[in-house]
């Protein structure tokens, strides 16, 4: 038989004792009201945008990866992408499941890995952050070097850091039981006596390793990278990529800030929920009384809504991407792409360029005019655009058919150089 007695609850013949620290904050049942309706539907809209702006950004990642364009740093954005969508299909479900009913009513498996598996998701994007830091600042501090890296490198990267993650988060699993109050069961974290001291480390040392340490390597490398790409560079086909680095650099910049943002309620939470455990279980009056609902429930809505807003700021901050989304609408819509432009690069000019003279036949040297049979050719060699050099201006093109026609008059003779050294000859 199950024994309560405020955070120390007996389990048959083992004594354990309740860590509050899951049950309000990350399995908060709700009374009856409005909340219980509004918070899963809240939820709900969050799942169903959030999976669909992930799984095309996906899409589109896998997608450039199959053309060859393979790289460390879009492979960490999938792997964010992943994170996140691994979320909205599997935590926040059960989480809006939870909150709807008065009692836990999804078993004990679901009790035992729910809240591991999105600590593990969560930690495994702030890894991925700490190493796209880390990748971004390689890249910009030579952006001209071509680095090549093997798919089986950028799986044993994503590997370790899921490996990582899933490792940190172990005592959520561990820990997590069923208990049976007076309003039914309830999902909480129940530390035995003997891991007692181990959780009192765990709940300090676990937002200092998977919160403010990866976070802040992100923000340290991303502010060295940034300013590296305000040097400037005499060559222009260098300022063309350091304007491409300082863009990237902006938007991952960006997903670690947003993070940084909407994860600090939750983790304020948690240190304030730690803080009231600690003093109930050594028996003193804690300092302050536990957080209120609402603050509970805006933290992990905010850490939630994290996983809608990373695709958004990938869509808006990176014009490959918003060039993607364009093409995979298209698609979906059975149109055809319309034709676009070549951009301005090392081999795309964007100024209009003259071509240069054309080396003058024999025939017009020894003051002959050409042929009949060549005319034609020529001048349908001439109405044809040279896309290779570019267009031609008009006034250009009017100077080669006077010349080669013979039409221009001595007055308006552009080259009377030419006009002298032929009347010698006939002399």
């Amino acid at each position: 038989m199950e024994k309560l007695n405020g955070n120390n609850v007996t389990l048959g013949n083992v004594s354990i004792e309740k860590w509050p620290l899951t049950e309000r904050g990350s399995h908060q049942h709700l009374g009856p009201g409005e909340l219980r309706v509004l918070v899963p539907a809240i939820l709900g809209v969050l799942c169903v945008l959030g999976l669909a702006c992930n799984l095309t950004a996906m899409v589109i990642l896998f997608s450039n990866a199959h053309k060859g364009k393979l790289s460390l740093i879009n492979s960490l954005i999938f792997n964010l992408m992943f994170a996140d969508g691994l979320v909205l299909a599997f935590a926040v479900p059960f989480r809006a499941a939870s909150y709807s009913k008065a009692s836990w009513t999804l078993g004990w498996a679901v009790c035992k890995t729910a809240d591991w598996f999105l600590q593990s998701c969560m930690a495994a994007k702030s890894f991925t952050v700490a190493v796209m830091a880390k990748a971004c600042y390689r890249y910009v501090s030579n952006p001209t070097k071509q680095v090549s890296i093997h798919l089986g490198s950028i799986l044993v990267v994503l590997f370790f850091t899921w490996l990582s993650a899933c490792s940190v988060t172990v005592p959520h699993w561990l820990f997590a039981a069923l208990l049976r109050e007076s309003r039914g069961l309830v999902c909480v974290l129940a530390v035995p006596p003997e891991a007692r001291e181990f959780m009192w480390v765990y709940v300090k040392a676990f937002p200092l390793g998977v919160f403010c340490a990866p976070l802040s390597f992100a923000l340290l490398y991303f502010w060295r990278a940034y300013g590296r790409c305000h040097r400037r560079s005499s060559k222009t086909q260098n300022l063309r990529t350091q304007i491409r680095s300082r863009k990237l650099t902006l938007m991952l910049f960006s997903l670690t800030v947003a993070m940084a943002i909407l994860w600090l309620p939750q983790w304020v939470v948690w240190v304030w929920e730690s803080h009231v455990a600690e003093r109930e279980m050594e028996g003193a009056q804690p300092l302050v009384s536990s957080p209120p609902l609402l603050l509970s429930l805006s933290a992990q809505l905010l850490t939630f809504s994290l996983s809608l807003v990373n695709p958004l700021i990938v869509l808006f901050l990176s014009e490959e991407f918003r060039d993607g989304y364009r093409g995979l609408w298209w698609r979906l819509t059975l149109r055809k792409q319309p034709q676009q432009k070549p951009k301005p690069g090392p081999h795309n000019p964007t100024s209009l360029r003259s071509p240069c003279p054309r080396p003058e036949p024999s025939s017009q040297l020894r003051g002959h005019s050409p042929s009949a049979s060549q005319r034609p050719s020529r001048e349908a060699h001439q109405s044809q655009p040279d896309l290779k050099d570019g267009i031609v201006l008009p006034d250009v093109e009017q100077f080669w058919q006077d010349r080669e026609t013979g039409s221009h008059t001595e007055e308006n003779d552009p080259t009377p150089w030419e006009s002298h050294s032929k009347d010698g000859d006939r002399k």
